[in-house]
């Protein structure tokens, strides 16, 4: 079977059979846990937690970094008309791909639409998709030791929109470049099939984020669920990089408060992480649909805003040490994107590059991150 080939019609019966009788549900979720009951768990001995950390690190989904091609087949007109975020239904789905051996493999999994802006119909027509996978099949596959991955898909079936993926994709590698505290993102190239009849319905650039749960092992740590966060109650450190980063692309959409597209790691010695993702409504990566909240008193997402702790401009000279011994690196990146057109390189370029003038001092930090600086101790 090719990746771009024509769905089997015995697969395409079998899938859609199951569609029928398994997946036009809408099962009523399992009540939530109490978040604070894992504040108190008992932690691993520190050998476990060392070899889950090794375990994350060594992925192997995120061990390369050319985009990982794959053909994904199910009903993706059901799956589309799944607009309700309160919906808990899964669609079955194929995954065909070649493994590192160069043989071809299928992986069959559970499929449901995600996100709240993205997954609205006026937003995209394709919505974000969370993967669930069958572990005893992903042995020896990119996604070995993976049970769920969320994708950013394309929104719409338009070449453009490929741009904002390419554009977001970067924005996770350069925070990776600064921090580990930051989430792993792999390219890939999807073809997505129709499960009932093998035609082609789009082949896109997409996204694999990282699980959350191995984000917080790489950091030796567990993810917590704490709304109504502050500043002083995490660390410092993290947060910092956390601002200047958000800072940097032109992103506003997070709110550590209801941890709005922010998680939280906690170690063992109790300390709190701050960890962003989803930075699809920045400036840097600047979809049609990128609106800022119009109470932030900003015109377009472009136009950035320090929304971090109020610290003196020597203070923030150090944070922004980091991210100047990267510039580099980050330009670099850029550079060579692969294809990212010539017109979004240059402007992703003079966008980073305003950002870097806006901290190359102190003087110009007292300017872009001090002078307006408004206390916010929730965010």
């Amino acid at each position: 079977m090719k990746l771009n080939g024509t769905w089997p019609l015995a697969a395409a019966v079998v899938l859609c059979a199951a569609t029928a009788s398994l997946v036009a549900q809408n099962p009523t979720p399992a009540p939530k846990k109490n978040p604070l009951l894992k504040l108190v768990e008992p932690w691993p001995e520190p050998a476990v937690l060392e070899a889950r950390r090794t375990e994350a690190v060594r992925r192997p989904l995120f061990q390369q970094t050319e985009p990982l091609s794959f053909t994904l087949a199910a009903d993706f007109k059901l799956i589309n008309k799944d607009r309700n975020p309160e919906s808990a239904a899964r669609y079955p789905g194929v995954i065909t791909l070649t493994d590192p051996r160069g043989r071809e493999r299928t992986l069959h999994v559970r499929l449901s639409p995600r996100g709240h802006l993205r997954r609205m119909a006026r937003t995209c027509g394709f919505v974000p998709l969370r993967l669930e996978f069958v572990a005893e099949e992903t042995a020896g596959t990119p996604f070995e030791g993976q049970t769920n991955l969320k994708l950013g898909t394309h929104c719409q079936d338009d070449k453009a929109f490929d741009q904002y993926v390419l554009r977001e994709q970067l924005a996770y590698a350069l925070l990776n470049f600064v921090t580990p505290q930051s989430f792993r993102a792999r390219l890939a190239r999807a073809t997505y099939v129709d499960a009932k009849n093998g035609k082609t319905v789009a082949a896109r650039y997409a996204i694999f984020i990282e699980h959350e749960n191995d984000v917080a092992r790489r950091l030796g740590g567990r993810i917590v669920e704490l709304p109504r966060l502050t500043f002083k109650d995490v660390d410092a450190a993290a947060l910092n990089n956390m601002m200047l980063f958000n800072y940097m692309i032109g992103n506003t959409d997070f709110s550590l408060y209801t941890l709005h597209n922010v998680r939280v790691v906690q170690d063992r010695e109790r300390t709190l992480f701050t960890v962003p993702y989803d930075f699809d409504l920045s400036g840097f990566v600047r979809p049609p649909y990128a609106i800022p909240d119009r109470r932030l008193g900003i015109r377009t997402v472009q136009d950035r805003l320090y929304r971090g702790p109020c610290q003196s401009a020597e203070e923030l000279d150090k944070v922004a040490a980091a991210f100047r011994a990267k510039r580099t690196e980050m330009v670099a990146a850029i550079d060579t994107a692969k294809d990212m057109d010539a017109a979004g390189q240059s402007a992703a370029k003079d966008y980073l590059e305003s950002f870097f003038r806006a901290i190359a001092q102190p003087s110009a930090i007292k300017r872009s991150l001090v002078d307006g600086c408004k206390p916010n101790p929730t965010m």
